[in-house]
């Protein structure tokens, strides 16, 4: 319970008041708890910046209350929208799809990322109890929104892919992980992927792990991983197995341009976890490698002064993406106040915890 306690510190009382459906729920990630642990940080929590901040990051009743548009339903317009209200400001909160979550409704479909449904849960129930106004299917202008009377509008629009500079990248092989998470466009037996972030390894990790994700199938979570439950082996050890129907049908190559190891970037606490994963699932993991082109044939690449022909059926690109700032300027010339939180602040990766923490920095000031 020591993080679900970080994520909800009222955990046990909402659950004693039959209140469950109001609890934040810990998502298991450790990017903000065990990760800030082994780096000597504060530990705190992804989706409860207050953790271990108590003194410092509060909501108290506003001086000034405020008509606040927000426009992106992602984790951090989510999270402003919810502080921003507890404060008692009026706040109105667009998104152009019909669903809340942003890019948690791509990072849910992750095997091993189920909980991500459950923050989408809380916010809603939380949306409701503070009486934040929610408009769904609804794009805004910059002229909408100067006529509805904002006094200040914040920017969680996220952020917009970046076309990256290789010879044939139009080509109908290359695909972002926008269309193969969310819009489900049907991917190859061979595939590329540029880009070994975060993104890079839940897009591996989606493709090459079909059927059931192990992590809603206990025996079969406790089978793949080597954990004997009959407690027969030396330290409850098995020999870490996949059926023959749980060996992925792909070929999935994942690239990075850095010379550093794959997955440096990860989690200090479950890169690790992430990597071996792939290795299991027969994902090649090469770096240091240079984009020469995209052809019929495949992607040609170079890595240690040699160029190969990566015969593949598609390029998935999980790399390259800038703010999506497209309101600011007509916004401000308008005479509005505008706010960027999210990936509309920084796109360099995409990042949550950050994205949360920001909203709830600016709700506490606005």
């Amino acid at each position: 319970m020591a993080r679900p306690f970080l994520a909800d510190a009222d955990f046990v009382n909402k659950a004693a008041a039959n209140k469950s459906d109001e609890i934040n729920t810990c998502i298991g990630c450790n990017q903000a708890c065990l990760d800030h642990v082994f780096q000597q940080k504060r530990a705190s929590c992804l989706v409860n910046p207050r953790a271990c901040y108590e003194t410092e990051l509060n909501f108290g009743p506003a001086k000034q209350t405020k008509k606040i548009a927000v426009i992106g339903l992602g984790p951090a317009g989510l999270a402003f929208s919810v502080y921003a209200s507890e404060r008692g400001h009026e706040v109105a909160l667009f998104d152009k799809i019909n669903e809340i979550g942003g890019q948690f409704n791509v990072a849910k479909q992750i095997p091993g990322k189920e909980e991500f449904y459950e923050t989408l849960r809380y916010f809603n129930k939380q949306l409701a109890l503070h009486h934040v106004s929610v408009h769904l299917n609804s794009e805004q202008n910059a002229e909408s929104l100067l006529a509805a009377g904002f006094d200040e509008v914040v920017l969680a629009t996220g952020i917009k892919p970046r076309k990256l500079n290789i010879e044939g990248f139009d080509h109908p092989k290359v695909l972002s992980y926008l269309q193969v998470l969310r819009e489900k466009v049907p991917v190859g037996k061979k595939v590329a992927i540029i880009g070994a972030g975060g993104i890079g390894f839940d897009v591996a990790s989606y493709l090459a792990e079909s059927g059931e994700s192990l992590t809603t199938n206990l025996n079969a979570w406790l089978k793949n991983w080597g954990v004997d439950k009959a407690y027969q082996g030396s330290g409850a050890l098995l020999e870490p197995s996949l059926d023959a129907q749980e060996i992925p049908e792909r070929e999935i190559t994942l690239l990075q341009r850095k010379t550093t190891k794959v997955g440096k970037g990860l989690g200090k606490t479950s890169g690790w976890v992430h990597r071996a994963n792939l290795v299991k699932h027969g994902v090649k993991m090469v770096p240091g490698v240079t984009y020469k082109a995209i052809t019929d044939e495949g992607l040609l690449i170079e890595v240690n002064g040699k160029e190969q022909l990566l015969e593949v059926d598609n390029i998935i690109i999980c790399a390259g993406q800038e703010p999506n700032r497209d309101l600011q300027q007509s916004l401000e010339r308008g005479g509005v106040k505008v706010h960027l939180i999210g990936g509309a602040n920084v796109a360099a990766e995409l990042d949550a915890k950050r994205a949360i923490r920001q909203a709830a920095e600016l709700a506490m000031v606005i």
